[in-house]
């Protein structure tokens, strides 16, 4: 009767060793660390918005549709970083970078705006928050490569349905035009 019940925990033991729950944990907060981050870049980037635009209000008060269009696309932005629905980022986060392609542009009409210092210093701000947007979304999609690809492999793929990890993670996905 002993032996039965050690021979029971050994196949117990045996069993749930390659089942890869921590793994599976393991890679899920892998995940979520990366979604946070692109969270933050784009909150970062939201934060830097009202500082260039007001720069830039100084001296083209007349171009008030594109601060209002920037200033509506900020709101969708912070909702969806709240919200934590990466297709609802993805999509905001279009929004605003096309706004600030425009707000850009209307610079290039403003040429003692272009040699303003704080200008300057706010449009280098924005590149490298751009930068670090790019990379934070790259680190996601890996993060979420990574994730899928091993709660779909036996017998992890197993142990993914039981505790609810079966469904993919979304990726964020390229901006409308991206591959133009």
């Amino acid at each position: 009767m002993k032996g039965i019940r050690w021979v029971a925990v050994l196949l117990v033991a045996v069993a749930t060793s390659g089942c890869g729950y921590n793994q599976i944990q393991t890679k899920d907060e892998a995940v979520n660390k990366a979604k946070g981050n692109i969270e933050t870049q784009l909150q970062r980037r939201n934060d830097l918005i009202p500082n260039l635009v007001e720069t830039v209000k100084g001296v083209a008060a007349q171009e008030t549709t594109v601060f209002n269009s920037i200033a509506a696309s900020r709101v969708k932005l912070s909702g969806a970083i709240q919200s934590g629905d990466i297709a609802e980022m993805s999509a905001a986060n279009t929004a605003v970078r096309g706004d600030l392609g425009r707000l850009l542009a209307i610079v290039e009409n403003y040429p003692t705006l272009r040699s303003s210092e704080s200008f300057r210093q706010l449009q280098d701000q924005l590149e490298g928050t751009e930068n670090r947007i790019s990379v934070a979304r790259q680190d996601y999609n890996g993060a979420v490569n990574d994730f899928n690809g091993f709660t779909r492999q036996f017998p992890t793929n197993l142990t993914a349905k039981i505790f609810g990890y079966d469904k993919a993670r979304p990726y964020f996905e390229a901006e409308p035009g991206a591959k133009e």
